[in-house]
């Protein structure tokens, strides 16, 4: 019985680690939507297209999502804490930010 007493004290005291979650940013009508998105280290975030021409979702340095063609999906794991501001380098005007908490 001691035993299992110390393994459900170790268990009380370790940690608590959330599992990664998935966040969509839409991409329609020339926008990122949501254009800001508030994230946690390890999440993921995917871009879909919903627009009829290709776009990119590009933080310089940071992440690059290539070409993403009309009906299709993107993804970066985001490791980093840090606000990356984002564009489609094909559209510049169109502009999003992704923060890592």
């Amino acid at each position: 019985m001691r035993r299992a007493s110390r393994l459900l004290l170790l268990a009380a005291l370790l940690p608590v680690v959330a599992a990664a979650e998935t966040h969509v940013v839409r991409i329609e009508g020339m926008q990122f939507v949501p254009a800001t998105i508030t994230v946690h280290r390890g999440d993921r975030v995917t871009w879909r297209n919903q627009d009829m021409v290709p776009h990119t979702a590009t933080a310089a340095g940071a992440f690059d999502t290539g070409l993403v063609a009309p009906e299709k999906a993107a993804s970066h794991v985001m490791d980093k804490a840090g606000r990356y501001p984002y564009a489609c380098t094909l559209h510049p005007g169109m502009k999003g930010e992704v923060v890592v908490q």
